[in-house]
């Protein structure tokens, strides 16, 4: 397997995000959007331009044909999706008044963690240069076992990256923090993540943390206050970008793409030539692509032409 190809692979869950806003006359009706932590990401990274493969348990459900619809749709390549006979990953949001989504999931027996070891060869990287996974799939079981082998077998042929997108109600902290840092060189959460993996914690001594474990970029971002960048400990804060909030749901799937797309001609090892600069640029227009996905219902995230920092 060749070091160093183009494409970027995203491993985990689809979710069908279902909002209400509230129940009328004794009925409550449900719209349901695409969902998911890492398939956001990899529709984000596949608006940006940025080649990208998708990997994960698609279930021939309604909510299965929805999502293959829209990876297909912003040139995802969906080759290494498996078809699941399991049904879909419903997740439930309210939304509070900073309009941030609060989640009841339906996961149990759900097809995007039932993964087998033959169905996650390394044949299915398909020579990516970075492979980014996290969410559920970090720590769902059965499946979470086979993706943390997946990912330690990938990581001498790729730059692997991961985003806990912490959900308290699925997992217990200790299950994360047994996933984390997961063999990453790349590291992004929120600071809602720190607070509940690292409770007595700093974001400096968390990152210094992580990074003697081998992680060397470590991004904590700050919702609407911006991220800050720590690379090998040496650290720069980046500005949000004020925008005017309909709902929150993505934003964090959303800064990913944003750092991996810019990032990607240091992807394909150990990010041996990333400078602080270069890290802070990367942060800076992920937090354009969040806050533009901030300004619309659900996941929605970016097409080209809408961020104003152009490649």
């Amino acid at each position: 397997m060749a070091l160093g190809g183009s494409v970027i692979a995203v491993l985990g869950e689809c979710v069908a995000d279902a909002f209400s806003d509230g129940a009328v006359r004794g009925e409550l009706a449900l719209r349901v959007l695409p969902g998911g932590g890492p398939a956001n990401t990899a529709v984000a990274l596949g608006r940006l331009g940025t080649p990208t493969r998708f990997l994960g348990r698609i279930s021939g459900d309604v909510f299965g044909r929805l999502f293959r619809e829209r990876l297909a749709g912003a040139g995802v390549d969906v080759s290494g999706v498996v078809d699941a006979a399991e049904p879909s990953t419903l997740a439930v949001a309210a939304l509070d008044a900073a309009g941030r989504a609060v989640y009841s999931f339906h996961a149990d027996g759900a097809a995007d963690f039932q993964w087998s070891r033959a169905e996650l060869g390394l044949d299915r990287l398909g020579g990516a240069s970075c492979l980014h996974t996290g969410s559920l799939a970090l720590v769902k079981e059965p499946g979470a076992e086979e993706v943390a082998h997946f990912v330690a077998a990938a990581a001498p042929y790729a730059t692997i990256s991961v985003d806990p997108n912490v959900r308290p109600g699925l997992a217990g902290r200790e299950a994360y923090l047994k996933r984390l840092p997961g063999g990453a060189d790349i590291l992004r959460l929120s600071e809602e993540d720190l607070a509940f993996l690292l409770p007595e914690t700093s974001q400096e001594a968390a990152c210094d943390r992580w990074h003697e474990q081998g992680v060397r970029l470590v991004v904590v971002t700050r919702g609407a206050a911006g991220a800050m960048v720590s690379l090998d400990g040496e650290r720069v804060v980046v500005p949000g970008v004020p925008v005017e909030v309909v709902d929150t749901v993505g934003a964090g799937d959303a800064f990913t793409a944003g750092l991996l797309h810019r990032l990607h001609g240091h992807l394909g090892g150990r990010l041996d030539r990333l400078d602080l600069e270069s890290a802070r640029a990367a942060a800076a227009f992920a937090a354009e692509v969040a806050a533009l996905t901030c300004t619309v219902a659900g996941a929605d995230l970016p097409w080209p032409g809408r961020t104003r920092a152009e490649d």
